[in-house]
């Protein structure tokens, strides 16, 4: 597993050291990276800036930004390539006698380079090239077995699962009983749950509960909101209101964020958040601003703002989780019926009838719907 790292780890403007002194072509190899605005370079000068020899590392704030970035500009197995031809060049790895002493020392910072690569974007070595590029660099400096890879996945994709499926899990315990009291007391069990959420800084979840209450099938039951203590709902529904670009989420993510920096146990260290918005934000910053300058050069300064951005995120979620695991809560989360969006109003129109002739025909269809399936 990769360290942890802090945002000041990934990202610090104007830290970066120099390029390595190995020949370059750019006017600036010589020069730091972030040394004036905006900081930007060639391509062939930031890979230059990747690649280690025996007595220089890159920074570990320039592989995680440089390694995310890149991949607008250049395919990962590509950039993988030219990484190792360079050493192999540089290195003179292809010579029949290898200067062993220049070889121990550059041989543990390739390979250290090569692991956190592998750890932080594994999918960049799932191709058979890509493995053979490793394996031909890794047997040109060390005679030990070759290096072990991560083959874990940053599946970022099962947050999005997760919450639609917790927003219909929600919103289907909310319609399904046929009797207004239990309805009441599952929408304040959830109102609980999502205020707990909130405590700890799960606010992905904390949206999906929010979100699968405020579903038309579950927002339309009149009666029963009646009876529900709804203070506590709303001052909920106010935090993840989306006025204002979510300002009152944003600032309730920038206190759990500060508190996680400065946790004194493990459960202050949780933030998870709003997954889709986090998505969106990354978008339209990728989007809205130039990644090549007008000289040509790529613009560094955006990218280490994208890496600020994910990095945060990357530290978030290698927290371990502080909370002991209830097997019959999770085999419940996992595998407890979810009603589609039609099951949800058929259920809802059974609870309480339809009020207008739009809802008498939906009913109606919906009705006629399932007993054709029967």
């Amino acid at each position: 597993m990769p360290r942890t790292l802090s945002t000041s780890d990934m990202v610090t403007p104007g830290s970066l050291s120099p390029l390595p002194s190995e020949p370059a072509d750019d006017k600036q190899a010589g020069q730091p990276l972030l040394d004036g605005a905006p900081s930007s370079a060639p391509l062939d000068t930031l890979i230059q800036q990747l690649v280690p020899t025996a007595d220089y590392y890159p920074e570990k704030a320039y592989i995680f930004t440089f390694l995310l970035s890149s991949r607008l500009f250049i395919e990962p197995r590509e950039l993988l390539a030219r990484v190792c031809h360079l050493c192999i060049e540089q290195q003179q790895l292809d010579k029949p006698v290898l200067d062993k002493a220049r070889v121990r020392k550059f041989g543990p910072k390739l390979l250290q380079l090569l692991a956190e690569w592998t750890e932080t974007f594994p999918r960049d070595f799932q191709e058979e090239s890509a493995i053979r590029h490793l394996e031909d660099v890794a047997s040109r400096i060390t005679p030990c077995d070759e290096p072990c890879f991560s083959d874990k996945t940053n599946n970022l994709e099962a947050y999005v699962k997760w919450f639609n499926r917790l927003c219909y899990l929600v919103a289907t315990e909310i319609c399904m009983p046929a009797k207004k009291k239990q309805r009441v007391q599952v929408i304040e069990f959830f109102t609980d749950v999502a205020r707990e959420c909130f405590n700890i800084g799960n606010f992905n979840s904390l949206m999906a509960i929010i979100s699968g209450m405020n579903m038309s099938p579950v927002s339309r039951l009149k009666k029963t909101w009646a009876k529900v203590k709804t203070a506590k709902f709303f001052i909920l529904e106010h935090q993840m209101d989306p006025t204002g670009n979510f300002c009152n989420y944003r600032t309730a993510l920038r206190g759990a964020a500060h508190r996680s920096l400065t946790a004194h146990s493990s459960q202050e260290k949780v933030v998870i958040p709003f997954f889709s918005l986090l998505i969106k934000d990354i978008y339209f910053l990728n989007e809205g601003c130039a990644s090549r300058l007008p000289n040509g050069h790529i613009n560094f300064e955006k990218f280490l703002e994208l890496a600020k951005r994910v990095g945060e995120f990357v530290r978030w979620k290698q927290v371990a989780c502080p909370f002991e695991q209830n097997p019959s809560i999770t085999s419940y989360l996992h595998t407890a019926p979810v009603f589609s969006e039609d099951g949800l109003y058929l259920a809802s129109y059974e609870s309480e009838s339809p009020e207008n002739q739009t809802e008498k025909e939906r009913w109606k269809s919906l009705r006629s719907s399932t007993l054709g399936k029967t």
